[in-house]
């Protein structure tokens, strides 16, 4: 073998790899000793022929590297593309699982009412006992009422700075003087309201001592217990349905069993949200301040006074009767009658605290006591020795009905007030409207 060939054979492996083999060959390789030097040289060739076969593909080094940038790009731009496909299917799935919550939940109700939404349920047992029917949840409810959830969402949404307004305001005139601020909900609402009316407020149970809006009693049936009596106190809560707030109204709807989001969708749609006006850029604006309550002019209203003031009610008929009183209600006037001067202090001490307590303002102007030798009067209806009215409200009211029934109620008033009685709908503006609608009989007079 030529010194040339030796070098040839050397490269193919390693110096150490040849002289390996030659001792084999040539004999001088014991094989029982030990062989970590023999598989290192192994492991080393094997490593070099690796190393000269990238060697011998490695002709222009600029351009492997270019090849290997190009790989990686290529790599990168697979990774990001597969990236942003995970990641636009993801938002689609977001989309998909909004989409079908919006189906089958209200969800947000707007500025401060998130966190009443929940998934309790509604109790049975509370539901069963003032004979109310279950509803499973807020598209349960929509499909009951006759709605999809979107409008029942749209009609519930409370936004800080809103356009429009759920109820149109106007004033009607009071037979005692000043104004009464009306809020009339809108078509959309209002059939709501009746609906919430005639399926939940309508069966439950009132106290007999209400007797306003209430099927059967009137100002004749609040007024008959107090007939004779020798001492009659009315009291007037101030405010009346403003102090009605949400919260007491939610509460309200829980008390009958209902679940913390069918109780907060039912206070939504029968309390109002107040709005302050205001002019931005030359388009009117209405302001959510925060505040919602009960608004006089919702056909729910009255039902939903009397059922909050139930425990007012119990609370004051038992101080009548240890007090030997005698107690009635009509909406936001309290009677009190008895047969004797002797306790009349001790009834208003309690009347004070009680009307505090159950969260509500005793007017200051208007606490009337009235002895026997004047005229006693239980909303509007004259209780001296029998149920009568005022003569001569009597026959001024007799005259107006004239006119109504010659010309109607368009451009008619009472009191000399200029308020329309076509917008009074099933709204009573005085206790006479009441009578004129069916209770005459009862007052033993003739017209």
């Amino acid at each position: 073998m030529t010194r040339q060939e030796l070098y040839d054979e050397i490269k193919k492996t390693s110096k150490d790899s040849y002289i390996l083999s030659e001792m084999k060959r040539l004999g001088y390789w014991d094989s029982s000793k030990p062989k970590v030097a023999q598989e290192l040289i192994e492991k080393k060739v094997a490593l070099q022929k690796e190393l000269n076969g990238l060697s011998a593909k490695i002709r222009n080094p600029e351009t492997v590297l270019k090849e290997i940038h190009k790989q990686r790009m290529k790599e990168a731009l697979e990774r990001r593309e597969e990236t942003k496909a995970k990641r636009e299917a993801k938002v689609q799935e977001k989309l998909a699982q909004k989409e079908a919550k919006k189906k089958s939940e209200i969800g947000f109700l707007g500025h401060a009412f998130m966190a009443d939404l929940n998934k309790q349920e509604s109790n049975q047992e509370l539901l069963n006992a003032n004979n109310l029917f279950l509803i499973k949840d807020a598209k349960d409810l929509s499909s009951k009422m006759g709605i999809n959830l979107k409008e029942l969402r749209f009609l519930t949404y409370t936004q800080k700075l809103s356009t429009r307004r759920d109820y149109v305001h106007f004033q009607m005139a009071k037979k005692t003087g000043g104004f009464r601020e009306i809020s009339a909900p809108k078509p959309k609402l209002k059939r709501l309201q009746y609906w919430i009316l005639e399926n939940i407020l309508n069966k439950v149970a009132v106290s007999e001592k209400a007797h306003g809006f209430v099927a059967k009693r009137s100002i004749v049936s609040n007024a008959k217990p107090h007939i004779a009596k020798a001492v009659v106190i009315n009291c007037d809560l101030e405010n009346f349905f403003p102090t009605l707030t949400y919260a007491r109204v939610k509460g309200f709807f829980s008390s009958l069993g209902y679940s913390s989001e069918l109780a907060t969708i039912f206070a939504m749609l029968t309390t109002e949200a107040e709005q302050k006006e205001v002019n931005l850029d030359g388009e009117q604006l209405f302001l959510y301040t925060s505040k919602r309550y009960l608004p006089q002019g919702s056909p729910a209203s009255p039902m939903i006074s009397n059922l909050i003031c139930r425990k007012l009610d119990k609370r004051m008929s038992g101080i009548a009767k240890t007090l030997d009183f005698t107690y009635t209600r009509y909406a936001d006037d309290m009677t009190f009658s008895s047969d004797s001067y002797e306790k009349i202090n001790n009834i208003l001490y309690w009347v004070k605290g009680i009307v505090k307590e159950e969260g509500f303002i005793l007017h200051p102007k208007k606490t009337k006591i009235m002895k026997k030798g004047s005229r006693r009067e239980v909303t509007g209806v004259v209780v001296n020795e029998k149920l009568s009215i005022n003569r001569k409200e009597l026959k001024k009211f007799r005259a107006l009905l004239y006119q109504i029934e010659q010309s109607g109620l368009a451009g008619k008033s009472w009191h000399g007030k200029s308020e329309n009685l076509m917008r009074c709908e099933s709204i009573v503006v005085t206790p006479f409207t009441t009578l004129w609608l069916g209770h005459w009989d009862d007052l033993e007079i003739a017209l």
